[in-house]
C-alpha cells in the first residue's frame, strides 16, 4: 500500500476556512477544533485508503474518479480524486448543500 499525500486545492482550503469561521462565529470553538481534528482524520484515511471513498457523485456528476468521504461526527464531505502520486482534494462541503451546484467549476 502506497501512502499518497492529500493536497487541498485552493477552493478546498477556502471551504475548510469557511467551516471553521462558521463554528467560531457560532461561539463554538470546541466544535471548530473538533472539525479540524475530524478533517485531519479523514485526510489521513484517504491518504492510506483513497479507493474506499464513495463514487456516488462521480456517477451523478459524470466526473470519473471522483470520490467522497464523510467526516466523522460532522456533516461535511471531502471530495477528491486519486492521482498517481497524491490525492487531489477538490472540495470540503456541508452534506446538506446542493452538491452538484457546488461542484461546478468556479475558478
Amino acid at each position: 500500500m502506497k501512502i499518497k499525500p492529500a493536497v487541498l486545492r485552493e477552493r478546498a482550503g477556502r471551504d475548510v476556512q469557511e467551516a471553521i469561521d462558521y463554528y467560531l462565529g457560532e461561539g463554538a470553538p470546541q466544535a471548530a477544533s473538533g472539525f479540524v481534528d475530524a478533517l485531519e482524520q479523514a485526510l489521513q484515511h484517504i491518504e492510506h485508503h483513497a479507493a474506499t471513498g464513495s463514487p456516488r457523485y462521480a456517477h451523478e456528476l459524470d466526473l470519473p474518479g471522483l470520490r467522497c468521504w464523510q467526516l466523522k461526527g460532522y456533516p461535511y464531505l471531502v471530495f477528491y480524486v486519486e492521482r498517481d502520486d497524491h490525492v487531489d482534494v477538490w472540495r470540503v462541503l456541508h452534506a446538506s448543500c446542493d452538491i452538484p451546484a457546488w461542484m461546478e467549476p468556479s475558478e
